[in-house]
């Protein structure tokens, strides 16, 4: 009896030197309301990296391409497009997904100090990448504009990863300079003559709708690295001047602008309007729920680029009110969630990967926000295609690519988080 009463405050002694040990061990760090502890008991959601983000990239991956394949499947019957198989852009759009896993796979082994000692020398080959294009017998010209650069059967469009050049290089700017961010001579003017120039380039080619985002992303990095408010607004007032002045002074951008005030008119509902006014009838024609997958009429040689700037308008006429709100729905959760690593890298004081991951909320949320917007009516025709959905593989590789650094901004800062190293 009193050998059993001596084991069990021996034993009760032992748990409480354990439970205090593994008190001592926890190293707590608080972010977004939110407390994390390095013990052996870590949630799994701090282990790896976000699987939610990846299995969203993968949803909107597999639907664009089950709609670009309905979207482009009766495209033969075209003359522009009789030698083409009613795969064919199906086959290309899945060989670009491929190739694009395995470059979001090589960019997730990078890590991000590489890219921010990187970011100078990615912006100037973007640069001569831009200026490749526009010369003769480099550059391939479709409809009117030369924005390809062609390798055999493949072509790459340097715009798109002028996005990402543009996105490293403002966030490296920002944390260079943030101890003059408050002075507009040497904090803000160089980076706008870098935009400046990347934006004649872009105009170059045409290519008016990179333009928009590269400037969007620029202005929003600047404003997220905390440049003084009277200076964030003067820059965005110049931007507002500057792209209503090349509307204004360009007839086909100012017809655009006529046509989408008033797409049904004779004048406009066979020319600037047309597409607009199909997208708008193809939406009508899905209501809530959609005339079912595969059975479009508008993309039946009806809709101009069903399968690339316009393929959610063949969206909400299969898929209905609800398919347009879930892809709405899906959008939303992606760029609140690579917000929201971006605000955890920098509570880590990770300024750099922080503005990097925001940086590439705004630009994918920007761009998804004006493809619905012109899809929709509610702004004006802009060759934008549909992230991850949209047919166009250097698109698709670009926004791979981004998913995969955010993925590695966010792994670094689990490891963080579990007391490790980035």
């Amino acid at each position: 009896m009193n050998a059993a009463a001596e084991t069990m405050p021996t034993q009760g002694r032992g748990k409480k030197r354990r439970a205090a040990r593994a008190r001592t061990d926890e190293l707590p760090v608080r972010i977004g309301g939110m407390e994390y502890a390095r013990t052996a008991s870590t949630p799994s959601r701090l282990l790896g990296f976000d699987q939610s983000l990846i299995w969203v990239c993968v949803a909107l991956l597999a639907w664009g391409f089950i709609m670009v394949y309905s979207a482009s499947i009766a495209l033969p019957d075209n003359p522009r497009f009789a030698r083409y198989a009613p795969g064919h852009f199906a086959v290309r759009h899945a060989v670009w997904i491929c190739l694009s896993f395995v470059a979001a796979l090589l960019a997730f082994q990078i890590r991000m100090d590489w890219w921010e000692k990187s970011a100078p020398w990615l912006f100037v080959v973007s640069l001569a990448l831009l200026i490749a294009v526009l010369i003769p017998h480099v550059g391939s010209v479709v409809n009117g504009a030369r924005r390809w650069i062609s390798f055999g059967p493949m072509s790459f469009q340097p715009s798109e990863l002028a996005k990402i050049a543009v996105l490293m290089y403002a966030a490296d700017y920002m944390v260079r300079k943030m101890d003059v961010k408050e002075r507009f001579f040497r904090a803000v003017l160089p980076m706008g003559v870098a935009v400046a120039v990347v934006g004649l380039l872009l105009l170059a080619q045409p290519d008016m709708g990179a333009f928009m985002v590269i400037a969007v992303i620029a202005m929003g990095i600047l404003f997220l690295g905390g440049v003084n408010a009277r200076m964030f607004f003067l820059i965005a007032a110049v931007l507002v001047v500057a792209f209503g002045t090349i509307i204004w002074a360009s007839p086909w951008r100012r017809e655009r602008i006529f046509a989408y005030l008033d797409p049904w008119s004779e004048e406009h509902a066979l020319g600037k309007g047309y597409q607009l006014s199909h997208a708008l009838i193809a939406i009508g024609r899905g209501e809530v729920f959609g005339v079912g997958l595969g059975g479009s009429i508008e993309k039946l040689h009806w809709l101009p680029e069903a399968h690339t700037d316009f393929l959610l308008a063949v969206i909400g006429e299969e898929f209905g009110l609800i398919g347009l709100v879930c892809v709405i729905f899906l959008f939303l959760w992606l760029t609140r969630r690579i917000m929201y690593i971006g605000r955890q890298a920098i509570a880590l004081d990770r300024v750099f990967s922080g503005l990097v991951a925001q940086g590439i909320g705004l630009w994918l949320g920007f761009q998804a926000f004006i493809n619905i917007g012109v899809n929709l009516g509610a702004l004006p025709t802009k060759g934008l295609t549909l992230p991850f959905m949209s047919y166009g593989g250097s698109a698709i590789m670009a926004n791979m690519v981004a998913i995969a650094i955010v993925l590695r901004i966010d792994m670094e800062n689990r490891q963080l988080m579990r007391g490790g190293r980035a």
